[in-house]
């Protein structure tokens, strides 16, 4: 469910900014909540880790201009790719 998603992904952010995650909007970047690029790339590799995916390179964030919904909907994708591929074949 994406509002799970997003609530652990909100999550992250919060943790590794020490924000309080209701503070955190869809709408924010994480310029705008004081993540300097090198925190977003921990947060990035956070996130990557919590959901067991890995985001292609070419799909490199934009720290001043992304929205913290927009790497929501990039973790869906990455779940969503991974269920398609059939992660269970283990």
């Amino acid at each position: 469910m994406t509002d799970t998603t997003q609530q652990q992904v909100f999550d992250i952010i919060a943790k590794q900014a020490k924000l309080d995650v209701a503070t955190i909007k869809p709408e924010s970047t994480l310029k705008d909540l004081g993540i300097e690029s090198l925190e977003a790339i921990e947060v990035i590799f956070d996130i990557e880790e919590h959901f067991n995916i890995t985001f292609p390179d070419q799909q490199g964030a934009n720290f001043d201009t992304d929205t913290t919904q927009s790497l929501v909907d990039a973790v869906q994708k990455a779940l969503d790719e991974k269920a398609a591929a059939g992660e269970g074949s283990k």
